[in-house]
């Protein structure tokens, strides 16, 4: 059997990816700006809020858990998503570092 492309990358680059493959999606940015500035737990608002269908933000909301963006606590009946913060701190992290390098080794004077 052969190697899975993954398995060409290191896991920070993997990582990285699947975050940016998070970013992509327009209803999932939106989805993190209300946790955001809720500032707080959340549930049920978000499909007033957005104007989709549960089905689709429950799938969003799913794909953001299972990177660590976000956690959920059941609730009763119901489950609350806020931002995991501490997910957020690796995530600037490995955004941060990408930059950085991309700023070191190329000036706008020296870049084809």
């Amino acid at each position: 059997m052969g190697v899975t492309k993954t398995d060409l990358f290191t896991k920070q680059q993997n990582e990285l990816a699947q975050i940016a493959k998070a970013f992509a999606h327009p209803a999932r940015i939106a989805i993190l700006e209300i946790l955001v500035e809720s500032k707080s737990c959340i549930n049920g608002n978000l499909v007033q809020e957005l104007g989709l269908a549960q089905a689709t933000i429950s799938q969003h909301l799913r794909e953001l858990k299972e990177l660590g963006l976000i956690k959920g606590s059941i609730e009763g009946t119901s489950v609350s998503y806020c931002i995991n913060s501490q997910k957020w701190e690796q995530v600037r992290s490995l955004f941060n570092g990408l930059f950085d390098q991309v700023a070191d080794s190329c000036d706008s004077d020296s870049c084809c």
